[in-house]
């Protein structure tokens, strides 16, 4: 009939590989080992003259790309809005993937090779329109489904499909539907009988299902399968039924065979939302083909599938070597006979079990109990190493890209910096060109959004001159690098143009000052000034003291890199202390009448600045003396005005003693007077806290002090006895907040002082003479008994000097006499 052309609705080739009529319809499990190795024997017995694989049809120019020696899977086929690059979706492939198999049967063989699959340009569209209904803002994220179903392991309902792995496992009797598929699946061979059996088996199971449950009420699967129904016919008008090969999910196959006419499918597709879209290839990871990154055709163990892949043969005995090698490395003792006892314990497990190969329970269950002693701690390595993986794929430079992406690639060879996708830490010391070139390109990134690496604390170093960065490669920031095309077309203009966009865009003064400094950090001299002249125009315009004190620390912080990354801060400087001028002179009146909740925020603030000026005092600032005294005389003003809150009167006392600027007799008077009878409770609690609690200058210093001044602690410990019974209550967690942050050995050398009572041995008033640890005059006889060790480890004692020195020219005479 004119008009009504349909898929031919006879069963797929079988009974030994007899050409029926119609297409060869390859129904597979996405990632699956055994279903790679399936299509790989069915299209050697069918030799079709053109292959279909479920995917973008847009990426039809890419298959090529394939067969290139630079290409390593897992890989994945992006694609994303060209007016939205933050919109995409991904088509992972590793390559145990039957698709992946199928592109290269075709490219191996000079077969055409297409996808069929909805085009990613409807794709990408529906999904906006789906966001905007729903409300959610979230684009990212693996759009290929699940070929056997969405994994839900509830009866199906409305809208949602069912699970099929589970529904044909519980049919068989099987609780885990991964041990199902790997008995009937993974475990068969391919060599010896019908290549065709096992796609017709899952195609009348699928049909079954189908027929039971019905396809969900999914418009979209609806959707796909018309647009695939079309795209087979055209194929087969090119080359015959008989010709064709469609490799797709097993879900899709009923669908597929089913009869249809052209019109109802082109109705199907009528009035689809579209956007244009651009594709390329991407490196993927194994650890993002797992079904608990979230990925909707995920797999429980991508690593294990790519070993039974690659494995020649006698799988279970190369795993365990693996096993035994990976446990090694991290000082185990794994020996050869311990790989040999759990490769038998793990084949008798399948025989206990009644499965026809050891699988990953059994080789698991073998581990755990010969390897790792019964322990599932390094069995969690085993399994986030070896089970999952960390594997990263590589694409080819001749893979499209945007140029930012290029100039990342260029600039990643250049500095010797691959992307990896295990996570690891990698130490930088700035005085070297390529590592201050490194992290310059961090710094860049993170600008953009490009979150590759994160800082951390450098272990065993302070120094300016040193970063800690841990780096981890996600596929997703691909995407985030196209996004940034958008800002130009080389990481250093795109990082530039952003950072100035950023700046007039910055909503605080805070993130003004934030943004100098990671310019500085990132090396990008042309994006300073702009930036700096928002920060003056900000300064200028905020009168607001807490935002002040809040911008001051990170401007502050910025000049000190100048010395290390040879970038002038003369600028910089200016503005910083006219800054820290403007702090001085509003911080007192902002400090009075403070709630408790504001005078905390308050401290905070002043803590801040104090560093802010230590920092400012060491570096080019125009007077540094002179700040440093005018903020000096702040703190004098905040300690002795009663209407400042007692947390930051004692904090300010607290500095003052810390930087030397009024002894310990003086702090004791002032500590005193705030715990005197006429102050509440609640207020003398809180100048406790702001004396000796955490923050600068506070934490566990605050604890020593009172170790080592029983004066002072003798003042805490008779106003806290003297607290009526009434207010003690109050002020208990004020004081419990405080002294649990000292280490456990600082609050035991406290609780043994009061025990004995610091203030019968130490007055308020007295020198110190008959204090612990104490005297009138230096002991020097105890003195000198430690001096061989801080000789030692200073390396200056006189003695091993003399004798490394007669070692020396004991050598030398040998040597003399060896030359004669």
């Amino acid at each position: 009939m004119p008009g009504r052309e349909r898929v031919s609705g006879g069963p797929p080739r079988g009974g030994g590989g007899a050409a029926d009529e119609g297409p060869l319809l390859l129904g597979v499990r996405h990632h699956g080992p055994g279903s790679a190795r399936a299509v790989r024997a069915a299209l050697e017995a069918a030799r079709p003259r053109v292959v279909l694989i479920e995917g973008p049809p847009e990426a039809d120019a890419l298959v090529p790309l394939a067969a290139d020696q630079g290409m390593r899977p897992p890989v994945a086929l992006l694609a994303h809005a060209v007016d939205e690059p933050g919109r995409s979706a991904f088509w992972p492939l590793a390559e145990f993937s039957p698709e992946w198999v199928a592109i290269h049967w075709a490219l191996d063989h000079g077969v055409p090779a297409r996808f069929i699959d909805l085009p990613a340009a409807h794709t990408l569209a529906w999904e906006k329109e789906k966001e905007e209904a729903s409300g959610d803002s979230d684009s990212d994220g693996e759009d290929e489904e699940d070929a056997e179903g969405d994994q839900d392991g509830g009866a199906p309902h409305a809208g949602v499909r069912i699970d099929p792995l589970r529904a044909l496992a519980g049919a068989a009797g099987y609780d885990d539907p991964e041990r199902w598929w790997e008995d009937v699946v993974e475990h068969r061979g391919v060599g010896d009988g019908d290549p065709f059996a096992p796609f017709a088996a899952l195609e009348e199971a699928m049909g079954a299902l189908r027929e039971t449950y019905g396809d969900g009420g999914q418009e979209r699967d609806a959707v796909r399968e018309a647009y695939m129904r079309l795209q087979v016919r055209a194929a087969g008008r090119e080359v015959g039924d008989d010709g064709v090969a469609v490799v797709c999910g097993a879900w899709h196959v009923p669908a597929l065979r089913r009869r249809a006419s052209v019109a109802a499918d082109r109705a199907l597709l009528k009035g689809l939302p579209k956007v244009k879209a651009d594709l390329t290839w991407v490196p993927w990871t194994h650890r993002r083909l797992a079904r608990a990154s979230g990925y909707g055709a995920g797999i429980d163990s991508p690593g294990w599938y790519a070993h039974l892949f690659g494995a020649p043969d006698r799988p279970v005995e190369r795993w365990m070597t693996k096993v035994a090698g990976l446990l090694r490395e991290e000082d185990r003792l794994v020996s050869s006979a311990h790989v040999i006892e759990a490769v038998r314990l793990a084949e008798a497990l399948a025989v206990l079990r009644g499965r026809p190969l050891p699988g990953l329970g059994e080789t698991t269950d073998a581990v755990r109990a010969v390897m790792c002693d019964g322990s599932d701690v390094p069995l969690a390595l085993v399994r986030d190493r070896l089970v999952v993986g960390d594997v990263l794929g590589e694409v080819p430079a001749s893979a499209p890209a945007v140029p930012l992406q290029r100039d990342l690639d260029r600039q990643q060879r250049r500095l010797r910096f691959k992307p990896e996708a295990r996570e690891r830490e990698v130490e930088l010391d700035l005085r070297k060109e390529t590592d201050a070139e490194r992290s310059r390109l961090l710094h860049r990134l993170g600008l953009l959004g490009v979150a590759w690496g994160e800082r951390t604390v450098s272990r065993g170093s302070t120094g300016t001159f040193r970063e800690t960065w841990r780096l981890r490669w996600e596929p997703e920031l691909s995407v985030r690098v196209a996004e940034a095309g958008v800002w130009g077309t080389t990481v250093l203009a795109a990082a530039t143009a952003r950072a100035e966009a950023d700046a007039v865009a910055a909503p605080d003064l805070a993130e003004v000052t934030g943004l100098a400094e990671r310019c500085l950090l990132a090396g990008l001299s042309d994006a300073l000034p702009a930036v700096m002249r928002v920060l003056a125009d900000r300064a200028a315009l905020d009168t607001d003291v807490g935002h002040l004190a809040q911008a001051l620390p990170a401007l502050v912080r910025s000049l000190r890199y100048g010395d290390v990354r040879g970038t002038d801060t003369a600028a910089l400087a200016e503005v910083a202390a006219g800054l820290a001028e403007r702090v001085f002179v509003g911080l007192p009146p902002a400090c009075a009448g403070l709630d408790a909740e504001a005078a905390e925020e308050m401290r905070r603030h002043v803590d801040a600045v104090h560093g802010a000026v230590g920092l400012l005092d060491d570096s080019p600032a125009p007077h540094p003396t002179v700040l440093r005294g005018r903020w000096r005389g702040v703190l004098r003003v905040l300690s002795g005005r009663d209407s400042v809150p007692g947390g930051i009167r004692g904090r300010a006392v607290r500095l003052l003693l810390d930087g030397g600027d009024v002894d310990a007799g003086e702090a004791a008077r002032l500590m005193g007077l705030a715990l005197s009878v006429g102050t509440p409770p609640a207020e003398a609690a809180a100048w406790i806290e702001g004396f000796v609690g955490g923050g600068a200058g506070g934490g566990a210093g605050g604890g020593m002090l009172l170790v080592h001044d029983e004066r002072l602690l003798a003042l805490v410990d008779g106003w806290l006895t003297g607290v009526p019974a009434e207010a003690f209550t109050d002020v208990l967690p004020l004081l419990r907040r405080t002294f649990s942050a000292y280490e456990p050995g600082v609050r035991r050398t406290l609780g043994e002082l009061v025990r004995r009572g610091p203030g019968e041995r130490a007055g308020v008033t007295g020198t110190g003479a008959g204090i612990a640890g104490f005297a009138a005059e230096p002991d020097t006889a105890r003195a000198a008994a430690v001096l061989p060790v801080v000789r030692l480890l200073l390396g200056t004692d006189p003695e091993e000097k003399e004798a490394e020195e007669k070692e020396a020219e004991r050598q030398r005479d040998g040597l003399a006499g060896v030359g004669k």
